[in-house]
């Protein structure tokens, strides 16, 4: 798929869409309700903790589509995927939340959540503080921030109102001056996206390339391109904590066996 468009890359197309969504559902949900929503939330869970088990960590994401391959799952149950990772041993979820190039849904994470006992990661483009309230006001343990999408004064706020509300985020890098904008600003959790948000071209040896600049005190989580057990082996033996898996999962038969292949011996 082509990533550059008229009107910029696809990154660029989906910001620009997110941030009219977010205008318009700002007008019929105020912030304030939201923030009285938080205040009757499930308690948070221990993303962190969670992804700092002594295990192959697999962050199990739940992903009906894609820019780059389109449909990945025409049946998508999300309480089904949800039981099934947790069950085949996922530490926790990420579930889409993007309606127009993801077909995601906030419904999607809401009963997946209440499916499970893990913690559930809110994977969206997320620009504006409106989203990590409701984030949180619709039960989500953790959420996603992507530097590219980010200046550094954003980036900090939104780190700021995660840990506010018990929610430590993870931060997506892709390049050095991205990890390096990251740590500046006191990144715990630091996810090395394989997958080049601007072009859609994955390269597995981005992770390998920034994991000896990434402190031992962070979390590392390495994304996209993994398919193998032998894959998340070898990540793990260089450095990373965790690994987010989505598009390969989805596309398989069974999701919950694929995960329990790539986490065998």
């Amino acid at each position: 798929m082509a990533a550059e468009t008229k009107s910029g890359t696809v990154l660029d197309r989906i910001v620009e869409a997110r941030r009219a969504a977010i205008a318009h559902r700002q007008k019929t949900v105020p912030e304030t309700a939201l923030r009285f929503g938080v205040k009757h939330a499930e308690p948070v869970r221990n993303f962190a903790a969670a992804l700092t088990r002594d295990a192959i960590n697999v962050i199990a994401e739940l992903k009906k589509a894609s820019p780059s391959r389109g449909l990945l799952r025409a049946e998508f149950d999300p309480v089904a995927l949800a039981k099934g990772f947790e069950a085949a041993g996922a530490a926790a979820l990420s579930v889409l939340t993007e309606e127009e190039f993801f077909q995601g849904d906030l419904t999607h994470m809401k009963v997946a959540r209440a499916a499970v006992g893990v913690p559930v990661l809110r994977k969206d483009f997320i620009v504006d503080p409106w989203q990590v309230w409701e984030a949180r006001a619709t039960n989500a343990d953790s959420f996603l921030l992507i530097v590219a999408v980010l200046d550094d004064v954003r980036l900090t706020e939104l780190l700021a109102l995660g840990r506010e509300l018990g929610m430590e985020p993870l931060v997506e890098v892709h390049t050095r001056e991205e990890l390096a904008r990251a740590l500046a600003a006191g990144v715990r959790i630091l996810g090395v996206n394989n997958r080049d948000l601007r072009t859609l071209e994955v390269r597995v040896e981005t992770s390998y390339e920034l994991i000896e600049a990434i402190p031992d005190e962070c979390i590392a989580v390495a994304e996209s391109g993994l398919r193998t057990h032998e894959d998340l082996k070898r990540l793990h033996a260089a450095g990373f904590d965790a690994f987010l898996i989505g598009e390969h999962l989805m596309l398989q038969p069974d999701p919950a066996a694929a995960l329990r292949s790539l986490l065998s011996d």
